[in-house]
């Protein structure tokens, strides 16, 4: 992190990072931007003093550049195509299973509680909960022993 955000408490800004990630990706869904150019013009025009810019940076390239891996695991729990999907929803599945899948390091309770939580702010009526559905099944295919765990 960097000197503006070693300061800030963990958690919150990596909440910043996954929203302004899925912001970003939104974006980047609906138009053809390059993701530099999107991360460029996030980091001028918002205020990401309390983000951590590189967990931003992280999902906003890694999201993309991990695209069919991700698209599959979710398309394989689905109940239409994925390009039928909303695209805040989208974003929040394809952000929610990168974590899922690449980082263990981050409790799958989090990472359905943040996709939740986010769903609830951006997307539609009900959206949080297809997400929460979505992601639980993934959650127990991939992170089985952790959930067996009780963790």
């Amino acid at each position: 992190m960097s000197d503006s955000t070693s300061n800030l408490n963990p958690q919150h800004a990596r909440r910043r990072a996954r929203s302004s990630a899925m912001q970003a990706l939104y974006q980047w869904q609906m138009s053809p931007i390059n993701l530099k150019d999107i991360e460029e013009q996030f980091c001028a025009d918002q205020n990401m003093s309390k983000v951590d810019l590189g967990y931003f940076h992280e999902l906003l390239h890694e999201v993309p550049a991990k695209l069919d891996e991700l698209d599959k695991k979710v398309s394989d729990c689905l109940d239409r195509s994925i390009e039928e999907v909303d695209p805040i929803e989208k974003a929040l599945l394809r952000i929610g299973t990168y974590e899922l899948l690449h980082r263990a390091d981050i409790p799958y309770r989090i990472i359905l509680n943040e996709a939740v939580q986010l769903a609830k702010k951006f997307g539609g009526t009900d959206g949080h909960k297809y997400i929460n559905g979505i992601l639980d099944k993934i959650a127990h295919d991939v992170r089985a022993v952790e959930i067996k765990a009780g963790l």
